[in-house]
């Protein structure tokens, strides 16, 4: 064997070893149920009747005995029929614009989720509606989802006025982190909206994109909307706002087994965005 093939078949066998062994450590000593994911969110203020937006990585799952479907379970029984369950269902992996450059038809049944396997599962699951928007649908579930659904579409930004994104500041909801950090806060693009006027530039394209999406009942419908601007989006970074969240108390956390769980007001998070306004400081490098 080459000595560069020897040397990347060892850091291979080096990576699995590694990976077993932290597997066996989760498993055997910070294994945790669905029980205990529904007691950790109860703990963080996760009631009845409440608004959620939910972002999950199932990857972050270290030492879980349960199933993907369980999360959502647990989840849906936390907010109950009086509450409401979202999830972010958008369909590219990369930016927004390079994704509306191939010209794509969003199809609110058929068009996957790349947010990963939880919001997948969960835009599949029984009584989930999906918002009709040719970049960031959400999938909700619970009292008032097609309301909140509704109009999508026609919003001028992909999470700003008119979205299920604002919606969750005007029902004064709350968000859950499974296993992700704040960099994937996509609330904050509600914000950026509401701001825009006091940033050094806005964080929106110039050019309004006419996209194209297909409904539930096979209608072809348009979106004439302002995207993410690029370069902005590259220096976007929300991990800014942590410092300023945990001293306003706006941030709770808790670890259950091997899995990171966060949870935010809606409101606070406003507060918060608006306060770094005023002082002059901005989510952006």
């Amino acid at each position: 064997m080459h000595p560069s093939g020897f040397k990347n078949s060892l850091k291979t066998r080096i990576k699995k070893h590694g990976q077993a062994i932290r597997w066996f450590f989760f498993n055997t000593f910070r294994s945790f149920t669905p029980e205990d994911l529904r007691r950790a969110l109860n703990g963080l203020g996760i009631v009845q009747g409440d608004t959620v937006l939910v972002h999950g990585s199932f990857d972050a799952f270290e030492g879980y005995k349960g199933k993907p479907s369980h999360v959502l379970s647990v989840l849906q029984s936390i907010v109950g029929g009086a509450g409401l369950l979202m999830m972010p269902t958008m369909p590219f992996s990369g930016t927004a614009v390079a994704y509306a450059r191939t010209n794509p038809l969003f199809d609110v049944v058929r068009t996957p989720s790349r947010m990963g396997l939880l919001s997948e599962l969960f835009r599949r699951s029984p009584a989930v509606v999906r918002s009709v928007h040719p970049t960031h649908s959400v999938a909700l579930w619970g009292k008032d989802a097609h309301t909140v659904a509704a109009g999508h579409h026609l919003a001028r930004t992909p999470c700003g006025v008119g979205t299920p994104f604002a919606a969750l500041l005007k029902r004064r909801g709350k968000i859950i982190m499974l296993g992700t950090d704040i960099s994937v806060l996509t609330f904050y693009h509600t914000l950026e909206e509401l701001i825009e006027q006091d940033l050094p530039q806005s964080p929106f394209t110039q050019e309004v994109f006419h996209l194209s999406s297909k409904t539930r009942e096979g209608l072809i419908i348009s979106t004439d909307c302002q995207l993410f601007a690029p370069a902005m989006s590259l220096r976007r970074n929300l991990h800014k706002m942590t410092p300023y969240l945990k001293k306003s108390g706006a941030w709770r956390e808790a670890w259950v087994g091997g899995l990171k769980v966060i949870t935010l007001a809606a409101t606070d998070v406003e507060a918060v965005v608006l306060q770094m306004n005023q002082q002059g400081i901005h989510c952006y490098d």
